[in-house]
C-alpha cells in the first residue's frame, strides 16, 4: 500500500501511520527506528502494533521508556484508549498482573540496569520513546541497552534521531557514511503536505547591532562576517532584553501577530518564547506585560511543579508564556501559533524541537500557520532552511567539529568573559520571511487512511482478549484511587483500633493473598477495600 492509496476508514489512522504499521507487521526481531516530525503521531502506530502482538500472543508484556515521569502518564493515558494497560512510572519491571506493561523513565532503567537485565524477558516489545535522550546521558544509554539485551524487539522513536555529540544511539543502523537509517521516515515536509501539521514561518530579524568587547566597541549587523567570540556576542546583543530597539521591539511585533490570529478566528491562540535562563525569562515576562497589559506565565525547568503549569497553560485563553527548558518532548499545546526564539543555544537538535511546539494542529481548525521570530543568526537561519529536510545526521569521530553543531568556543565566551562584555545598543526589525514547505497549506486536510488487513481487530478470532480499563477509567488511574482508598482506610481503622498499620496490612494481604500492596491487582484492591470497610462497619478484624 502506498500512501497515496490509503483511504479513510473510521480508524482514524494517518496514511504514514498505516505505512509504519504496514513494515512492522513483518518484524519480527531486533531494532526498528521510526523517524517523524513532532506531532505526526508516533504515539498512535506504536500501540496499535503493541496490542495486535499482545492479541497473537507474539509479546508477553511491553515496556515504554520515556525522558520525564509525566510523558510515561501520558502514554498509560493513550494506551489505555487502545485497551493496553501500562503501570505509569514505574519502579519494577513486572508490573500487577492485570496489566500489560509499564511506562518508565530512561532515569529509573539506568539505576536499576543489571536488575533489570536479569528480569527482562525475551518476548518484551520494548518501546523508546524520543531515542535520541539514549545518548543525551551517556548513562541513559549504556543502563537502557544493559536493561533490555534480552528483549527480542526495540520499537525506537524520534522526531530527531540525531545528535550534538555525534554519538550513536543504542540500537540504530548507520549505513556506511555514518548516516542514521529509519525504517519508518516522516518528515516536517511530509508532515505539512499531507495536513498532518501546521506550516511554519520563519521570520528573522536583523539590524544594527552594537557591543562592547574589551576596549573596542563592535557594531555589525548579522550579515557581517566576525570571529566566533564576536559572533557570539553580537547573539547576546540580539537576544538580550535590555535594549529598547532589539528584543523588545521584535516582542512588541509578535505580540501584534498574535492578535491578527485572535481576530481571525483563533481565539485562544498562544505565544511562547523561548528564553536563554530565569533570569532573562524574568527579564521577558516584564516586557511583555508592558506589552500587553498582563504578566505572562513563566515556566521553568528546575521548579517544582512546572509541568502543572504547562498544563493549565495548554487549557486556557492566557496569550503568553515564557519558558526555559520547557519545550522539547511531552510539551504539547496546539494553541501556540506565534513564538519568539530567544534561546542562548543554537544546536539543531533543540532548534527542531522548539519548532515541534508550533506544528501541533487542533482537530475541527483548519491548518493555520504559524511564525517563528528569531535573530537572524547564520546558524540559525541554516536550521530553518534545513527543517524540511529528512531527519538525518552523519557521525563523526568524537571532537570533530560539524557544519550544524555550535562552535566550542560558544558557551566559554558566553560564561567567561561577561566582564569584557555588554551589550550597548540595537536598532533591528523583522525581515523578509522564510516560509517552510513550499507556501501555503494545504485547502482540505487529507483524509485518514485503512489500516492494512494485518493490523485491523479480527473479532471472533481465538485471541487472547485485551482487557480494557473499568467504566472508561484507564486501569492505572482506578489502581491509584483505589490505593489512596485503601491507604486511608488502614489509617482510619488504626487510629480507630489502636493497632500498626503493619498489622491492619499484614491482615488484608493474607486475606486477598498478596506479599506485598504494590503487587496487588486491580481487583485484589477493591477486595481489600472491601474488607477494610466491613472492618469498620463492625466485622471482626483478624488479629
Amino acid at each position: 500500500m502506498t500512501l497515496a492509496d490509503a483511504k479513510r476508514t473510521g480508524n482514524g489512522l494517518r496514511a504514514w501511520q498505516v505505512a509504519a504499521l504496514d513494515g512492522m507487521a513483518s518484524w519480527e526481531s531486533g531494532a526498528y527506528l521510526i523517524s517523524a516530525a513532532p506531532g505526526a503521531g508516533k504515539t498512535r502506530p506504536s500501540l496499535e502494533v503493541a496490542r495486535q502482538m499482545l492479541k497473537a500472543g507474539a509479546i508477553d508484556s511491553v515496556v515504554v521508556a520515556c525522558p520525564t515521569a509525566p510523558l510515561t502518564r501520558q502514554w498509560s493515558e493513550a494506551a489505555a484508549e487502545l485497551g493496553v494497560q501500562l503501570q505509569p512510572d514505574s519502579d519494577d519491571v513486572h508490573p500487577p498482573s492485570d496489566f500489560h506493561g509499564i511506562a518508565v523513565t530512561y532515569a529509573k532503567i539506568a539505576s536499576s540496569g543489571k536488575r533489570w537485565a536479569a528480569e527482562v524477558r525475551k518476548r518484551t516489545l520494548v518501546i523508546a520513546d524520543e531515542a535520541h535522550h539514549l545518548g543525551e546521558d551517556l548513562a541513559w544509554g549504556d543502563g537502557f541497552a544493559a536493561a533490555f539485551g534480552s528483549a527480542k524487539r526495540w520499537l525506537l522513536l524520534s522526531g530527531t534521531p540525531f545528535r550534538s555529540d555525534t554519538s550513536a544511539i543504542p540500537g540504530v543502523r548507520y549505513d556506511a557514511g555514518g548516516v542514521a537509517v529509519a525504517d519508518i521516515s516522516y518528515s516536517y515536509a511530509d508532515a505539512v503536505r499531507d495536513g498532518v501539521c501546521r506550516p511554519v514561518t520563519f521570520i528573522p530579524y536583523d539590524g544594527v547591532l552594537q557591543w562592547q568587547s574589551g576596549d573596542d566597541v563592535i557594531e555589525a549587523g548579522f550579515d557581517t562576517v566576525l570571529s566566533t567570540r564576536e559572533s557570539a556576542r553580537r547573539y547576546r546583543t540580539a537576544i538580550s532584553a535590555e535594549l529598547s530597539d532589539g528584543l523588545p521591539r521584535i516582542l512588541r511585533a509578535a505580540h501584534e501577530k498574535l492578535l491578527a490570529a485572535r481576530e481571525a478566528g483563533h481565539k485562544d491562540a498562544g505565544g511562547l518564547v523561548f528564553a536563554a535562563d530565569s533570569g532573562h525569562a524574568r527579564q521577558i515576562a516584564k516586557l511583555l506585560r508592558e506589552v500587553t497589559g498582563k504578566a505572562p506565565v513563566i515556566v521553568l525547568h528546575n521548579e517544582a511543579g512546572a509541568h502543572k503549569k504547562l498544563a493549565a497553560f495548554t487549557r486556557s485563553r492566557e496569550a503568553w508564556i515564557v519558558a526555559v527548558n520547557m519545550v522539547s518532548e511531552g510539551v504539547d499545546i496546539p494553541r501556540l501559533r506565534v513564538g519568539v526564539y530567544a534561546g542562548a543555544a543554537k544546536t539543531p537538535l533543540l532548534f527542531r524541537q522548539v519548532v515541534g511546539r508550533f506544528v501541533r494542529t487542533i482537530p475541527g481548525r483548519p491548518l493555520d500557520p504559524s511564525w517563528l521570530y528569531l535573530p537572524g543568526d547564520s546558524t540559525l537561519r541554516r536550521h530553518a532552511a534545513e527543517i524540511d529536510t529528512e531527519l538525518r545526521h552523519v557521525l563523526r569521530p568524537s571532537g570533530e567539529p560539524g557544519e550544524l553543531d555550535e562552535p566550542p568556543e560558544r558557551t566559554e565566551t558566553e560564561k567567561s568573559e561577561d566582564a569584557t562584555f555588554s551589550a550597548l545598543s540595537a536598532d533591528v526589525a523583522p525581515e523578509g520571511q522564510m516560509s517552510l514547505f513550499g507556501g501555503a497549506a494545504p485547502a482540505v486536510t487529507p483524509a485518514a487512511p485503512a489500516v492494512p488487513a494485518a493490523w485491523q481487530s479480527n473479532e471472533g478470532e481465538d485471541e487472547t482478549p485485551i482487557p480494557s480499563g473499568v467504566g472508561g477509567i484507564p486501569s492505572h488511574r482506578r489502581r491509584k484511587i483505589l490505593r489512596e482508598k485503601r491507604h486511608s482506610l488502614v489509617a482510619d481503622l488504626g487510629r480507630r483500633d489502636r493497632r500498626t498499620h503493619g498489622d491492619i496490612n499484614a491482615w488484608v494481604n493474607g486475606q486477598v493473598g498478596i506479599a506485598r500492596v504494590q503487587d496487588a491487582t486491580i481487583e485484589q484492591l477493591e477486595r481489600s477495600v472491601d474488607l477494610l470497610l466491613g472492618a469498620l462497619s463492625g466485622r471482626p478484624v483478624g488479629r
